[in-house]
């Protein structure tokens, strides 16, 4: 039995996804971003998944939500190879948590002074999934770059 006096921390999402990246074993990318922009517009986005994730990520053709229950989603993946997963997610405001049989992937935003903190993370649930690193991180990299820079986000809303 837990102490009622044993302390407790509430992570921002940004925390959590920073606790992620330096936690679990597979965690190969994880990238963060000010951009300058109201939080409620950047989550507006980047919780879009169906429409966002092929746009943003170069190896998904399409992500389909299959079934959602609250704050839990399943979802199937088709990559552009023609590889197919399904993945359980949760989706809450500031967070989102994905994973799938081989893959982990996760957002995460935060108001911060001029803008919103933006995080993601990518990462294998396999042996060896480090090795992918480089190629990830290259790819993790412009998936950011082009959140960052999607029109809705613009100071002028994409107007």
């Amino acid at each position: 039995m837990v102490s009622p006096n044993w302390p407790v921390v509430d992570l921002d999402p940004i925390r959590r996804l920073r606790v992620l990246a330096a936690t679990v074993p597979g965690a190969v990318h994880h990238a963060e971003i000010l951009i300058p922009a109201p939080l409620d517009r950047v989550w507006s986005v980047a919780s879009d998944l169906e429409n966002e994730l092929p746009e943003l990520l170069g190896t998904v053709k399409s992500f389909t939500i299959t079934r959602a229950e609250g704050e839990r989603l399943e979802a199937y993946a088709v990559g552009t190879l023609g590889q197919r997963a399904r993945f359980d997610v949760v989706l809450r405001p500031g967070w989102c948590l994905m994973s799938s049989r081989f893959v982990i992937g996760a957002m995460a935003v935060v108001q911060e002074d001029g803008g919103t903190r933006f995080g993601s993370l990518a990462g294998f649930r396999l042996p060896g999934g480090r090795l992918l690193r480089p190629a990830v991180a290259s790819l993790g990299d412009r998936a950011v770059r082009r959140f960052a820079a999607h029109p809705r986000l613009r100071p002028d809303g994409g107007a």
